[in-house]
């Protein structure tokens, strides 16, 4: 077999995606939530701009990261992972609120510029913290509690 079978076959058959994926609704929340704070601190509409385009990815990044997440359930853990209930849950909200906070932002170019900013703001640190709660979570499935 040669080594991009081997890659193919273990990034298909041997390793599960769901860890590999994550790591980008993490990673792209917390820059987010960066980004808007540097915006609100520079009051730069370019800064801001970022951020909603991290906001973006993060919505899809938590449907693979979600879907995956469920397919590992079943097949690593028989559907009995701990916590995982509480993750689905709580990885749903995390879309809800990314997908919400995107489309308000798309439907409204100049939402950072409302009285609701304090608002559209708050939701990028909520994903943030809703992100850091998943991965702990995952930690607890992977290494205990």
């Amino acid at each position: 077999m040669n080594f991009f079978e081997r890659v193919i076959r273990a990034l298909t058959e041997t390793h599960p995606i769901h860890p590999m994926l994550v790591h980008f609704p993490i990673a792209l929340t917390g820059a987010a939530a960066f980004f808007i704070l540097l915006a609100m601190w520079r009051r730069n509409k370019a800064l801001e701009q970022i951020a909603f385009a991290n906001i973006v990815l993060a919505a899809f990044g938590t449907i693979a990261a979600g879907i995956t997440g469920m397919m590992s359930n079943a097949n690593t853990y028989d559907s009995a992972a701990p916590n995982a209930m509480l993750k689905m849950i709580l990885a749903s909200l995390l879309f809800l609120i990314t997908a919400a906070t995107s489309l308000a932002r798309w439907h409204n170019p100049d939402l950072f510029e409302t009285h609701a900013k304090p608002i559209y703001a708050a939701a990028y640190f909520i994903s943030f913290a809703l992100a850091l709660t998943l991965a702990f979570l995952g930690g607890i499935i992977l290494y205990g509690f």
